[in-house]
């Protein structure tokens, strides 16, 4: 806790120090400007008419310099007690400090990586989405949508594993779920071992013959390309039997595991292995997709690397943060739809491949 309270301090002094500069500089030219206006009044006055005043390169500095003094003690107080409100009523709301911060650096993807707060300028080269927060609706089982001119626009879906076990995907498809990521396989951070999700046949024949459009991802822990080249073709070997609605996702996280083997790569390293597996699947003749969250997207691969690559984005918030373009959000963990014992990760998309 007092760690967390000297981070608040450093960030809210940094914050204030900002917004002062830009205010005093506002606040110092309105106070020339009336000086000014004071002075050739006076002067008029005292001479019964209205010729002009002249003031020299010396004048201007000292009524600026003034001006500058006058408005930072105005200011300075008044600034430091507002942003230091906002911090404690987010704060005393239960908002995370990351979440109390971002709304204070507009310009900037604020993230934690590794117990370090990063604030990362916004790229305004790259593709930008347009959604709109108050399009978002929430509903009363938590469940979100995106609604346009009263229409809801995106789309329902799932992620699955065999961490779900056995699943009826015809009361999953009466659920109104329309699509479904499913594991195909995933690569032992540990081992390094490849391996296909057991569940893999059972759940794309079933989610299939339920009408439930399907994509696949595999969890990579490919630490060079010529690993995840192997990952690729062993999911073009696997998905060949079938036809795949939805991409083939590349899913690049970070283990909680310290000694994990993809956590030891660069963001160098990362992004080319990520590059690697996306291309070959491309060259295959299939849609390739990179999954990824907020620390990874922000801070541990280059984001502009994969501007051709539709991105599936994990968020679990309800808040639409994140300012890059992305295909599919997948906004919980924890969600719950017939048909599945247990959690499920729900998603919504905003496009149909």
């Amino acid at each position: 806790m007092a760690r967390k309270k000297k981070e608040i301090l450093f960030y809210a002094g940094t914050i204030i120090s900002c917004l002062i500069a830009m205010t005093v500089i506002v606040i110092a030219a309105l106070l020339v400007y009336d000086r000014i206006r004071g002075e050739k009044e006076d002067a008029t006055e005292a001479l019964g008419h209205a010729e002009a005043i002249m003031y020299s390169a010396e004048d201007m500095d000292r009524l600026l310099a003034d001006a500058v003094e006058e408005a930072e003690e105005r200011t300075r107080s008044e600034v430091a007690e507002a942003i230091l409100t906002q911090i404690e009523s987010g704060l005393s709301a239960g908002d995370s400090v990351v979440s109390t911060l971002r709304p204070l650096y507009p310009d900037n993807l604020v993230v934690v990586s590794s117990g370090r707060y990063w604030f990362v300028p916004i790229n305004e080269q790259l593709k930008l989405h347009n959604l709109k927060q108050e399009n978002l609706e929430v509903l009363e089982s938590g469940e979100m949508q995106y609604v346009e001119d009263g229409q809801v626009v995106s789309k329902k879906g799932i992620d699955v594993s065999k961490h779900q076990g056995a699943i009826d995907w015809s009361r999953v498809a009466a659920d109104g779920v329309e699509y479904a990521f499913l594991q195909l396989g995933y690569r032992g951070y540990g081992t390094g071992e490849v391996l296909l999700d057991s569940t893999f046949e059972d759940n794309i024949k079933g989610a299939k013959a339920a009408g439930i459009k399907v994509g696949v991802y595999f969890f990579s822990q490919a630490v060079s390309e010529e690993e995840a080249l192997e990952e690729a073709e062993f999911v073009l070997t696997h998905v060949a039997p079938y036809a795949l609605d939805y991409p083939v996702v590349f899913d690049v996280e970070k283990v909680s595991d310290p000694k994990a083997r993809m956590n030891q790569l660069t963001v160098e390293e990362r992004t080319q292995v990520a590059l690697t597996f996306l291309n070959r699947i491309k060259e295959a003749g299939y849609t390739p997709m990179l999954y990824a969250n907020m620390e990874m997207l922000g801070v541990l691969i280059d984001i502009a690397a994969f501007e051709e690559f539709d991105k599936w984005f994990a968020y679990y918030d309800n808040q639409i943060y994140f300012p890059y373009e992305y295909a599919v959000w997948q906004y919980s963990e924890k969600g719950s739809v017939d048909g599945i014992n247990g959690d499920v990760d729900l998603n919504i998309s905003f496009k149909e491949w």
